[in-house]
């Protein structure tokens, strides 16, 4: 497999076929201006810098969580500085829509430098991407379109703030219309809670499984989803993220065990997969307010 690592934006315009940047720092460029050329080869694509890309009439089949989609209306991907994306051989750009490239350094001193690494949507995979009701499409194109206008006027000493509102809003429509999707697909999240709880449960029963504390990771992967997808779904739905409720099973298990058997806290701890009993009794307390020692005496 080919990896290319694109360091700058002006190296992305190049390897694409595109005039130089107007900005060394920013870009924003419309599908319709690409050549429509085919991947040849499965490559790893690495970039250094931020990238939000809004798709239409893709040709491409977009995986979203366990379900294949053909989209002809609007799709968002997000990517962060670093990430790794990879493009199977006869992938094709979309018909049209449009791609921002925004380096960090772009935002110094702006307090979107220090909210656009909150917002969770940088985090997800590809499959993950935010689908568009065709209202937002419309007021999201609306943004985008004023964003393609005043990077193509010549730049003064408000340009650097325009292009920062314009960015700040269609980020805050994207967290918007996140949540919307959370709440939409609730069917698909009640059905994702029950499959989460019945992993949890497996985990825990199988007496042969390596002694090590469940990982949210471990179960993302088990239900085709990115650690902080997984995560914010299951906090919409239910107000507690994948960590918090992998602790409240652990509590769960914990309190059986300290009820019902006669192992020690040290035995508990290990067989719940705790390396150290201090952080067991740590965290059992955190959530119970009695060392697990002080729940036994309950029962006694």
């Amino acid at each position: 497999m080919e990896t290319i690592h694109v360091k700058s934006i002006s190296q992305s315009h190049q390897l694409l076929g595109l005039k130089k940047p107007k900005h060394p720092l920013f870009s924003i460029t419309r599908f319709e201006e690409m050549p429509h050329t085919e991947v040849p080869d499965k490559t790893k694509l690495i970039f250094d810098y931020y990238q939000i890309v809004f798709k239409k009439k893709c040709p491409n089949k977009l995986q979203y969580g366990q379900t294949i989609y053909d989209f002809d209306e609007g799709v968002m991907s997000y990517f962060a500085p670093k990430q790794i994306s990879i493009v199977d051989p006869g992938a094709l750009f979309p018909v049209s829509g449009w791609v921002i490239q925004l380096h960090p350094d772009f935002l110094r001193g702006y307090e979107l430098d220090k909210k656009i690494k909150e917002y969770g949507f940088f985090e997800y995979a590809a499959n993950e991407a935010l689908i568009l009701s065709e209202d937002e499409e419309k007021t999201m194109e609306q943004i985008l379109q004023q964003l393609h206008k005043e990077y193509h006027l010549p730049i003064d000493k408000f340009s650097q703030d325009v292009v920062i509102a314009n960015l700040e809003l269609v980020l805050t429509y994207s967290n918007r219309y996140y949540n919307r999707q959370f709440i939409v697909r609730k069917a698909v999240n009640d059905t994702l809670l029950g499959k989460f709880e019945h992993l949890l449960n497996r985990y825990f029963g199988d007496e042969q499984r390596e002694r090590a504390l469940p990982a949210v990771n471990y179960f993302a992967a088990q239900l085709n989803l990115s650690d902080k997808y997984f995560s914010d779904l299951l906090k919409q739905q239910t107000g507690l993220s994948a960590l918090q409720h992998i602790h409240e099973k652990i509590i769960e298990k914990a309190k059986e065990k300290l009820a019902a058997t006669e192992l020690t806290v040290s035995e508990i701890a290990y067989e719940l997969g705790f390396e150290h009993p201090q952080s067991f009794s740590k965290l059992f307390k955190a959530k119970t307010n009695l060392s697990p020692v002080e729940f036994r005496r309950l029962f006694n």
